[in-house]
C-alpha cells in the first residue's frame, strides 16, 4: 500500500513536470525511475538523521548541492565562433555534490570517465586515465536533443578549450559523485541517458539563479569604471534567494592582502529533499569563505564586446 507522504512525493514531481521546471525529454527517455522512490520517505539531506535505504532517491553520501556559475570576459576561441551570453548572463559551471561540512570527492566512476583532461589527473590515490572516445556532444546528438546543445552552447562556454571538455569534465568530476545519478537509477539503462539526464538538471537548477538579474535588482552591473562592495553583491543576491553565495574573485589583492578584487564565480549552495533531479531545494549560506576581499573595492568587468553573442 502506498503511504499519503508517498503519493504527495509523486504528486509533487508531476507538478513540476506540467508547471516546466523540470525539462521535458523528447526522443528516447533519459530520466531515473522516479517511481521506485514513492516508497521512500522524502528527507532533507545534511539535516537528515535516518538511513537512505534507496540512493537513487537522496544523494548519498552528503548532500550539499552546489549550483556554480562563472562569470568570463572572454573565451580565447571567439575565431571559432566560441562566444559568451550577453552582457548581463552569468554562464553555467556546473552541479557538484559536496559533503555538508563543504568537503567533497571526485571522479567516483573511473567507468563513466569522459575527461579528455582530467584535472586533477590523480584522485583518493587512483590514477584518472585520460579520455579519448568520442565527445561527450556526441552523446546529446544521439539522443536528438539538438535543444539541449543548442542551449549548452549558448549558456555553458568553456575558456581556452571547446565546450564538450568542459561538459565532460563537469559530468566525470561531479555528476559520477551523485548517487541520484548511478546507472543503477535508470531502468532499463540506456547508455549516455544518465548523463543527458545531468545535462538537464545543471541546466534546470542554473535557470533558478539568474544571478546577473539578482544583481542588477540591486544596481550592481558590470562596469570598467565602477567596484562594489563584495557585501553588496551577496546581500544582492540574498534579497532573492534568502541565502548568502560564495562570490569568487582573480586578479590582484585588496591594498589589506585580504583577497581579490575582480568577481569570476558564484556558488550558490543547497540542502535537497529528494533527488537533485526533482529541484526541491532549500537554499543555504555558503559554507566556503570567499575568496573576493570583504573591505576592498570588487571590480565586475563587462565583457569584451567581440567576446559577446549577437542576438
Amino acid at each position: 500500500m502506498i503511504s499519503a507522504t508517498s503519493f504527495v512525493g509523486l504528486a509533487a514531481v508531476l507538478a513540476q513536470f506540467v508547471a516546466g521546471t523540470i525539462p521535458s525529454f523528447p526522443g528516447a527517455p533519459t530520466f531515473p525511475d522516479d517511481l521506485q522512490c514513492l516508497f521512500e520517505k522524502p528527507v532533507l539531506s545534511c539535516e537528515n538523521t535516518t538511513t537512505i535505504k534507496d540512493t537513487c532517491c537522496s544523494p548519498t553520501p552528503g548532500g550539499l548541492v552546489l549550483q556554480t556559475q562563472f562569470w568570463d570576459t572572454y573565451t580565447g576561441l571567439e575565431d571559432q565562433g566560441q562566444l559568451l551570453p550577453d552582457n548581463s548572463t552569468w554562464g553555467i559551471h556546473g552541479l557538484w555534490p559536496d559533503f555538508c561540512d563543504g568537503s567533497f570527492t571526485q571522479y567516483c566512476d573511473i567507468s563513466r570517465q569522459y575527461d579528455p583532461h582530467p584535472s586533477p589527473n590523480v584522485s583518493n590515490g587512483i590514477n584518472i586515465p585520460s579520455y579519448t572516445g568520442p565527445t561527450v556532444d556526441t552523446f546529446i546528438k544521439a539522443f536528438g536533443r539538438y535543444d539541449l546543445l543548442e542551449y549548452m552552447n549558448t549558456f555553458w562556454i568553456n575558456q581556452g578549450d571547446t565546450n564538450a571538455h568542459f561538459w565532460a569534465h563537469e559530468f566525470s568530476k561531479h555528476a559520477t559523485c551523485f548517487s541520484t545519478f548511478d546507472t543503477k537509477c535508470y531502468e532499463p539503462y540506456i547508455e549516455h541517458e544518465d548523463v543527458i539526464n545531468f545535462f538537464d538538471t545543471v541546466i534546470a537548477a542554473y535557470k533558478t539563479f539568474p544571478t546577473g538579474k539578482f544583481l542588477a535588482s540591486a544596481g550592481i552591473v558590470p562596469s570598467n569604471s565602477t567596484t562594489y562592495s563584495l557585501a553588496a553583491m551577496q546581500n544582492a543576491v540574498k534579497a532573492h534567494t534568502g541565502a548568502i553565495p560564495y562570490f569568487g574573485c582573480t586578479g590582484p589583492e585588496a591594498p589589506n592582502k585580504d583577497g581579490r578584487t575582480i568577481v569570476d564565480e558564484v556558488w550558490h549552495f543547497n540542502y535537497v529533499i529528494g533527488s537533485p533531479q526533482q529541484l526541491n531545494f532549500k537554499h543555504i549560506d555558503s559554507v566556503t569563505t570567499s575568496s573576493c576581499s570583504p573591505t576592498g573595492p570588487i571590480r565586475y568587468l563587462e565583457r569584451t564586446p567581440s567576446s559577446v553573442r549577437r542576438k
